[in-house]
């Protein structure tokens, strides 16, 4: 039996004549990725005082199937940055190793500086990437690869502290585009648990006023919210929390016990009355 791929679901030769395979012969040019195939929906963030707040959930859907349940998209960098992944997950685990390979060298750069600073200061300076420089770097990348037509398909949440240490929290998309904002969300979450999260931090000021304990409570009600109305979504979803002592992430969070049997309750279609 022919399994050569050419083959596959063919028709008879009797009926149809020989296929003509003479295309696989000659070399194409290089063709770069047109469409996602797996990806991973929204991630969404909130600033509090003294922090940020980041989740995602741990679904990878190959198309319409929800192919991969354990799919980690919020990945931490140094000690105070997490970079949340939504969008097309192959260019995603390229840019994990492109980080992981960033890291690794700022470490090396980090201990050479230290080396040279006066042992005798008490407050040497922190050496490495924060979360702004991440931020800058990252979309310089992914507008150089969109100027390549060969984009990288994924909208990049980047939370932490800047120069300044002060909190910091941005997003850049394919297209290179940057921006921040106290909110932020990718995918559907931009139409469903944006405006759930402008409530309580519309502007900086507010989400100065907010504390951590009402952040995470309204990420937690954002992503039963998405749960219910993205169909690409999942119920278990990964939870970051950035602050000056580090980052804290939960890789097993999961909403609790959830049921479609209010749906019996809804009336207005059908013969259904109210």
């Amino acid at each position: 039996m022919d399994h050569t791929p050419q083959a596959w679901g063919r028709p008879r030769d009797d009926v149809y004549g020989a296929y003509d395979a003479s295309y696989l012969n000659h070399s194409a040019p290089k063709q770069a990725t047109q469409a996602p195939v797996v990806t991973g929906t929204s991630v969404i963030a909130l600033k509090f005082n003294g922090g940020v707040v980041m989740a995602a959930d741990n679904l990878a859907s190959y198309g319409s199937l929800a192919r991969f349940t354990d799919t980690q998209r919020l990945r931490p960098f140094g000690k105070q940055a997490v970079l949340g992944f939504s969008g097309d997950v192959s260019d995603m685990q390229f840019l994990d190793r492109h980080l992981n390979n960033l890291e690794i060298q700022e470490g090396y750069d980090a201990e050479d500086a230290s080396n040279d600073d006066d042992d005798e200061t008490e407050n040497k300076k922190e050496h490495g990437l924060n979360a702004a420089n991440l931020h800058t770097y990252l979309g310089k990348l992914f507008y150089g690869r969109r100027n390549k037509f060969d984009p990288l398909w994924n909208q990049v949440l980047v939370a932490g502290f800047d120069n300044d240490d002060d909190v910091f929290l941005a997003c850049v998309d394919l297209r290179g585009t940057t921006y921040s904002s106290p909110s932020l969300a990718t995918g559907y979450g931009a139409a469903l648990a944006q405006p759930i999260m402008r409530k309580v931090a519309e502007t900086e000021a507010q989400a100065k006023q907010l504390t951590q304990e009402r952040a995470v409570e309204v990420i937690k009600e954002c992503m039963k919210v998405l749960y219910y109305r993205d169909a690409r979504s999942l119920d278990t979803y990964s939870l970051a929390i950035i602050t000056k002592d580090g980052v804290n992430l939960s890789t097993g969070e999961k909403l609790e016990a959830q049921s479609w049997a209010f749906a019996e309750r809804i009336r207005g279609y059908g013969t259904q009355t109210v």
